[in-house]
This record gives C-alpha cells, structure tokens and sequence, in this order.
C-alpha cells in the first residue's frame, strides 16, 4: 500500500477531533503534572487545539482549592521554562493561556486508595466525557482502577470514559500480565491508553513518515543491504534525587522494554496496511513478538563509579542519596538482539542506554555493509569507510548520512562525508515536552501512539531471560562510553560503538 506524507501527517501529531472533557488528575501535585502533563497541556492551549467545554480536576492528599493548586504550579513552571536545557522551556510564559487552561479547575483532596474518594470524585464529575489520569507510582494504577471500575465510573453511556497509564507497565513478563488483567477487570482495551512519551516526540513520529514516504529509502531497508543497526540513548546526568525509585528499578526495566523498543518498533516494523490505529500497532505487536528471547551472553550491565563530567567530579550511584552503599543495580544497560523475519534474519541490532555517560544522545543508527572489494585501493578496514543512515532523536533532531566522496586533487583519494537535514533549520521550533501529541490523540480517541497490552507482553518476553541477571554490574568511570565489557559485545562480532559525544 502507498502511504502518503499528507496521510501520515493527518495522523501523527495534527488529527483533529479531540472532544469535550473533564481530566481528572491523580497525583495532581507530583512531578509528572508539574514537569510534563500542565506544560503539554498549555502547548496546546497556545496552539488552541484543547477542546472547548475542558475542565481539570485535580485529585491529591493535601487540602486547597483548585485555585491555589493551579497558582502554586504556576510558580513552578514559571521556574522550570527558565531552565534552556529543561524538557519544558518558554521564556515568556503566559499567564492569561495558563489560566485558560486551568480555568475552572477542581480539586478533591483525599486518599485515593479508599473507596470514599471515588464516591465523592463520582458525585463531582457527573455525566459526559471523561480522561482520567494515573500521574502515580505504578503500584497505585490496579488500585485505582478497581476503585473507579467499583464506582461505575468507567461505564459509557453515549460518552466515553478513558484511563491513561504511565510506565512502567509491570516489572517483568508475569507483573505485565498481571496488570493488564487486572486494568482489563474494570475497562475495555480501548478505554486503556497505555503512554510512553517517546512515541510523542516529533523527531520519533518521524521516522514512519522517513520510512515509509521515501522511496530512497525503504527498499535498502533490509538484511542484503543492511550490516546492523546500533540504537542509543545516553545522557549525562545521574540518577538525580530518584535514587530510591531506581534502586527498585534499573536501566534495564527503565529504558529498555518501553523507550528502547519503542524505537526499535519503529525502525524495523513492516509498513501497516492502512494508517488507523489497530493497524499500526498491530504491526510494532508483531515486530516484537518477533525478536529472538536475549540470551545472558547478549547482555551487558553496567553501574557508574565517581569519575568527571564536564570538568566537574561527579559521585558514583552508590554514593548517590537513596541507593544502597553495595547496590547491584545497574545505571547501563547494552545487548544484542536479532529478529526473526524475512526482512531482518541475521541482522543484528544493538541497543544500549546508561546514565553518566560523555554525551547526551538518543539516536539510531543504520549502518549498511561495505563495498564487496576496495575498486578505489581505500583501506576497507578503516571504520569511516562504508554508509551509515543517523535518525539524530535528541537533543539534536534531524537525520544524516554518511557516504563516501571523491576528496579533490589529482589522485583517487576516497574521504568520507556527512549531509545532514536538521529540523530546525527547515521548521520553526515549537514547544514540545513529548504529551502534546499523546494527550490531544487521547481526547480524540485515536490510540496510534499508545501501546497496547500485546505489544508490552512481546516487550517483556523479549528480556525476560535478563531482567534478573546473575551477574554484577561492571563498573565504569562517569563521563566515559560505559563498561569495556560493552565493547567487547560488538568486538566478538567484528564491529564497534558509534561513538557518543
């Protein structure tokens, strides 16, 4: 089937349709709603894509009124959009389109592991549409919708009535299925809108669109032409002041399973045979149902030691607060993996993900097999030689390519080159933490972009065989490329890391 630019661009990020609602907010005063979930929903308020007749309602322990609530996290935004190198940054932030969004907005304080709350929370919000969202520890979401479920608060009745939860969606293959059975207890599968931000940033809805509107480049897109494919997501910072969320957690559990194969998804599924919803994701369902269990073999782990970054001494994790002074949990995660499809078999791919390391970068990398023979007397085994397709992610967004060209002179001389497309130099920049998108298909009742239970079992069953491993983690200094042991997985098949800079 021929997919259209137009098509894909009515769907990703531009569908219109979102309709009137209430949002109802658990852990309306945490992080998430601070950082990411208020400022999304002001993008759109700038963009004027929020629905007419949209209401917030906030529900949280602490006494105040909605007023107060939506003052106080004003404040906080107004510091965080200061912040250039935050996911939220504005430098004019607007209070009259601040105020436009939470116009109206209610706040029901109390305990939302008691059944009183969801009587009273039902009397508030009446009849109509409604979106309620589990911004909480994920030990919360089966107990929060079994009190909505018992509350009849998830029944339609000519509107609809949707949940949104937030990763992690369990913590193994058997935690997963648990879960799911327990949220498809009280909902239907398209009431449950499972999100992961990644497939609402731009840079990633556009690699369908680079893949599948580009004739240059989906018929090389497979095992004859391609070597490997390396897929990274590093970043310098440590575990910040969530060193007791993840002691529990991991860099495996944390990236891999959700943000990781989402990219994974994206860049090796079969094109859909039509852009609605079920049929896109039932081909990122497939894709993973697809890869090969990990073996131990495949797996590398890693844990930052003290080191520099930036110039600046930097503590290990287990000096970081909340983590255990002999902590086994790994801050790296890197392994090998293969698919088994027609398109993919033999190929392998190699993700990776850590915290502390020399460079923030998310990108994926498509690196094709060289020349059969040197016809130009170049070095084949120089590593520069040979063509590499980089999807740039973040913090850069864009894509290049790496190929070869004729350096000027006389002789024959062979230099590699880099053409690279950049989005902000083609688009204007606009705001966007990531949400936006997924918030604005979630009123629309479009569940492209978000993961359905199939999709996260096939996840889990991918890693399962490593999610406990019965090895340390190896050390390595911060502000280095990860553990030596993480070279050496590509070294035994002769290959290496793209840098990370």
């Amino acid at each position: 089937m021929s997919i259209t630019t137009d098509q894909l661009q009515n769907v990703i990020g531009q569908a219109s349709g979102s309709q009137p609602c209430k949002l109802v907010i658990f852990g309306a005063g945490g992080d998430l709603t601070r950082r990411l979930l208020l400022p999304s929903l002001y993008d759109l308020a700038v963009a004027d894509a929020l629905p007419t007749d949209f209401q917030i309602l906030a529900v949280d322990r602490p006494e105040q009124t909605g007023a107060e609530w939506a003052s106080r996290l004003f404040g906080l935004a107004e510091q965080d959009a200061k912040d250039p190198s935050a996911e939220f940054s504005c430098p004019n932030l607007d209070r009259s389109v601040w105020d436009k969004v939470t116009a109206g907005a209610a706040y029901l304080s109390g305990d939302f592991t008691q059944n009183e709350i969801f009587d009273r929370l039902g009397e508030a919000i009446g009849t109509g549409n409604v979106i309620f969202y589990m911004a909480v520890a994920s030990r919360f979401f089966s107990r929060i919708a079994s009190g909505l479920g018992r509350a009849g608060l998830l029944r339609e009745d000519g509107y609809f009535r949707r949940i949104v939860v937030e990763k992690p969606f369990g913590h193994d293959l058997a935690s997963a299925r648990v879960l799911d059975s327990e949220l498809r207890a009280q909902a239907q599968e398209s009431q449950i809108y499972r999100i992961d931000h990644f497939l609402g940033k731009e840079a990633n809805q556009g690699i369908m669109i680079a893949r599948f509107s580009n004739v240059l480049f989906e018929p090389i897109w497979r095992r004859e032409y391609i070597d490997h494919v390396q897929i990274t997501a590093s970043e310098t910072i440590g575990v910040e002041k969530r060193g007791a969320f993840y002691e529990r957690t991991g860099a495996l559990r944390d990236m891999v399973p959700n943000h990781l194969f989402v990219l994974l998804s994206l860049i090796a599924m079969e094109p859909p045979s039509s852009l609605a919803a079920e049929a896109v994701r039932q081909e990122k369902t497939r894709l993973l149902q697809a890869v090969r269990p990990i073996l131990p073999e495949d797996y590398v782990s890693g844990q930052y030691a003290e080191g520099v970054l930036n110039n600046a001494d930097v503590p290990g994790y287990r000096n970081e607060p909340g983590v255990a002074p002999d902590s086994q949990t790994e801050t790296y995660a890197a392994m090998r993996l293969f698919i088994d499809n027609w398109r993919w078999g033999g190929v392998p791919f190699y993700l990776r993900t850590g915290k502390r390391l020399s460079g923030r970068r998310t990108e994926i990398n498509i690196v094709f097999k060289k020349p059969p023979y040197a016809l130009f007397n170049q070095d084949m085994n120089d590593p520069r030689i040979g063509n590499v397709i980089r999807f740039l992610l973040d913090p850069v967004r864009g894509v290049s390519i790496d190929f070869d060209a004729k350096q000027p002179g006389l002789e024959e001389v062979v230099s590699p080159v880099r053409s690279t497309f950049l989005y902000d130099d083609f688009f204007r920049k606009e705001p966007n933490v990531g949400y936006e998108a997924l918030l604005h298909d979630c009123m629309a009742g479009n569940q492209m972009l978000f993961q359905s239970a199939e999709t996260i079992e096939a996840s889990w069953a991918a890693i399962d065989g490593i999610v406990n491993p019965d090895r340390a983690p190896f050390l390595y200094p911060a502000g280095s490329q990860g553990p030596e042991e993480a070279d050496t997985l590509l070294a035994r098949d002769g290959r290496r890391w793209l840098s990370v800079t």
